[in-house]
């Protein structure tokens, strides 16, 4: 059903693009009724306005908290049309119908943002904008809510084509949109509570967000996707794109997973390639070409269409190696002028600059079926001084680095896995199988394919226990002499005893890091 819109109420606390709604308004000789800074904004724009205090007769009190929660205001919203007790109470009290609410709220997003003063944190949680969005929402077969400003050229649209009223599907969309803002609202004020109070796991969750892109497609092109925000900066994700075409869902998984490995090496130039979502090359070093070589020297069949991403600057001598490969996505903490214009030859490259970036989420979520798992991140790095040598030969403190770093590498691969790595660098990676002894076998195979010469007096690095002796001994056959594990099997002595045996060094961390 269509409806006439003859009174509406605007409260808004981001006043742009108003003056639209108010010609609109003016043509079609709608009542408009504000007040504060909005209806002070109107007035300056030269339309015809009712403050709302006027209105109501009711002065706005408690340095305006109590302004908009006043029976004239949600009867007006609330009553339904077509009910006659309703029609009869409003005529009783002279209350007039209220068809439009035009409504944002206090910047509450913002306000967290940029301070933690947290008395002007509270002012900020808006009452009454929420209060009247969720009556006009539900009431939608009388009444029509705008909660953004993006909407206003739908609603003027709407207004125009129907000449001053609003049909039953537009006012059952806005409701929806509206519900939606205002339980991502009142989510960022729950979790600004539980950030304060350091409550990570709440007794009642909300995963909110705010889309920020809709992508092609999802993970193969019959799958829908979007990617959302879910903090209060807008900006959240603070990646720049200088080039290239739009990121795929595909792209954005293997990003976040390179970023996680980059926010952990923090000592020199690292480089992380990421294929599918697991690394295929990751190399620590103190010049960063060296550390870009060596990652890919990795694995460079792998590496063929993957995301790269670098904890350094990116000159003109990296970006001519970067071209010798064809990627998908290169992640760099900034870009020479000289780099980007080799980089830019290829014009579907994405390139992002992460200079801004910085890891802060401590939880990661999985979903199914609507119900969802919550865990805090793995962020545990083993300190070296802890490792637990088990075997007859013990380590120097170059190899104590170099069994943390691979540790470190390991907890990032897809579980069952198995990490090689010589020199801060990956020689072989074996990833994602059901059988640990398999995951030995296709590290150990990478290995011999790319870097042969780099396995004997390698480090293995493994996520979990090894529940027999058989992999070990696959890796020690290879040249393996270094081999870090969380330990904790039935049959460590069994396992222990095989290092000895083969004169290799072997450490329990007491740290599994699975990785599903």
């Amino acid at each position: 059903m269509n409806l006439k819109v003859k009174n509406a109420l605007i409260s808004v606390s981001d006043k742009q693009n108003l003056v639209l709604l108010l010609k609109t308004f003016k043509k079609f000789n709608i009542n408009i009724i504000s007040s504060g800074g909005t209806y002070t904004s109107i007035k300056k724009l030269g339309y015809q306005c009712t403050e709302l205090s006027k209105y109501t007769g009711f002065k706005e009190m408690l340095d305006g908290r109590v302004k908009t929660l006043h029976p004239k205001i949600h009867a007006g919203i609330l009553h339904d049309r077509q009910n006659k007790k309703h029609r009869n109470e409003m005529s009783k009290h002279k209350f007039p119908a209220i068809d439009l609410i035009v409504v944002n709220f206090y910047p509450f997003q913002k306000i967290v943002t940029n301070t933690k003063n947290s008395k002007q944190i509270i002012e900020n949680i808006d009452i009454g904008g929420p209060t009247m969005v969720r009556a006009a929402a539900k009431n939608f077969k009388n009444v029509a809510i705008i909660t953004s400003k993006n909407d206003y050229a739908f609603l003027i649209k709407e207004i125009v084509n129907l000449k001053g009223k609003t049909s039953l599907k537009f006012r059952e969309l806005m409701s929806s949109k509206a519900f939606g803002l205002t339980a991502y609202y009142d989510s960022m004020i729950a979790n600004w509570f539980n950030k304060k109070l350091n409550i990570d796991f709440p007794e009642r969750k909300t995963i909110f967000g705010r889309k920020l892109q809709k992508l092609r497609y999802g993970e193969n092109p019959h799958q829908k996707s979007s990617i959302y925000v879910s903090d209060y900066d807008d900006k959240e994700l603070k990646f720049n794109q200088i080039n290239g075409k739009e990121l795929s869902y595909n792209n954005y998984n293997d990003l976040f997973a390179s970023l996680e490995i980059l926010s952990s090496l923090k000592k020199n130039s690292g480089t992380v390639i990421i294929k599918h979502a697991n690394p295929c090359g990751v190399s620590e070093n103190k010049k960063s070409l060296v550390s870009l070589k060596n990652a890919f020297a990795s694995d460079p069949l792998s590496a063929f269409g993957g995301v790269v991403a670098c904890n350094y600057k990116i000159s003109k001598k990296i970006a001519s190696e970067i071209n010798k490969k064809f990627l998908e996505v290169i992640l760099a903490k900034g870009f020479e002028k000289d780099s980007l214009e080799i980089l830019k030859q290829k014009k579907n490259l994405r390139i992002i600059d992460i200079s801004n970036f910085k890891l802060k989420n401590l939880t990661s979520t999985k979903s199914f079926d609507g119900s969802f798992m919550v865990q805090s991140k793995d962020s545990i790095i083993i300190d070296k001084k802890k490792l637990k040598c088990v075997t007859k030969l013990k380590p120097n403190k170059k190899e104590l680095a170099e069994i943390q770093f691979a540790f470190n590498i390991c907890k990032h691969v897809k579980s069952n896995a198995i990490v090689l790595c010589n020199n801060f660098s990956t020689i072989g990676i074996g990833a994602g199988q059901p059988s640990r002894l398999d995951s030995c076998k296709i590290a150990v195979q990478k290995a011999k394919q790319f870097q042969l010469s780099k396995i004997k007096n390698s480090i293995a690095a493994s996520d979990a226990f090894f529940p027999f002796a058989d992999g070990i001994n696959t890796l020690i056959k290879a040249g393996v002499k270094t081999i870090i594990q969380p330990g904790g099997s039935i049959r460590d002595k069994e396992v222990i005893n095989a290092a000895n045996k083969a004169k290799v060094k072997m450490f329990f961390t007491g740290i599994r890091h699975f990785n599903h």
